[in-house]
């Protein structure tokens, strides 16, 4: 029974046997590997030079300075812009004062029970010089009118509202004021709305031809 028992103790598995060797086989493998590896020359890193560190360092104040300034122009560009143009809504909202003073005196002109009477002509006296001290309240404070009429069309100024047939202008010059523009130093606070010239067409040239020669006949 001792005998048997010992031959059943050497006896070796053969699936064991291949999996030892594959573990060897492994680890040969991982041996050779690092063998390689470490006989592979480690890349050097290349430190910055001395000159090149402080080339860098000036490169790097200067784009800092040069930042920092353009921060304080644009800083002030705004505080100008704010107190040169800080009144702008205000100026553009008071703009309606004489709009309002020139209707009240078109209705009252209008009125067939007030014209030709003193108190039509003293109150039209009276709103002209408020209209007037308006503007010079205006002035002071650089909102000025422009001028439009028998001026060129500007589209940087004004604004075409219609076109008005006449041949003893150039076209596109400005015959009509429907709305005073004002600008505020320089730039515009709003535009003049006004009606240009235009050449008569053939058709009516021809229209009125024949009603001369009618009348003169």
């Amino acid at each position: 029974m001792e005998k048997e028992e010992n031959q059943n103790n050497t006896s070796i598995d053969p699936s064991q046997e291949k999996i030892e060797e594959s573990v060897k086989s492994d680890d040969n493998l991982d041996a050779e590997n690092k063998t390689e590896t470490d006989q592979k020359p480690k890349e050097e890193v290349k430190e910055p030079t001395l000159e090149e560190r402080i080339n860098e360092l000036e490169d790097k104040v200067v784009r800092t300075f040069a930042e920092m300034e353009n921060q304080r122009r644009r800083f002030e560009k705004e505080k100008e812009d704010a107190f040169e143009y800080g009144g702008y809504s205000f100026a553009k909202e008071a703009l309606n004062l004489i709009d309002n003073l020139e209707r009240s005196k078109h209705v009252l002109e209008s009125d067939d029970k007030l014209k030709e009477t003193e108190a039509l002509t003293k109150t039209l006296e009276h709103l002209d010089i408020i209209k007037k001290d308006l503007i010079s309240i205006f002035e002071k404070n650089n909102i000025k009118p422009i001028d439009s009429l028998n001026k060129k069309l500007d589209p940087n100024l004004h604004q075409a509202m219609m076109e008005i047939e006449d041949n003893t202008k150039e076209p596109g010059t400005i015959i009509q004021e429907i709305q005073k523009g004002f600008t505020i130093k320089d730039r515009l606070l709003r535009p003049s709305l006004v009606g240009v010239s235009k050449k008569v067409t053939k058709k009516e040239e021809k229209t009125e031809e024949n009603h001369e020669n009618s009348e003169n006949k």
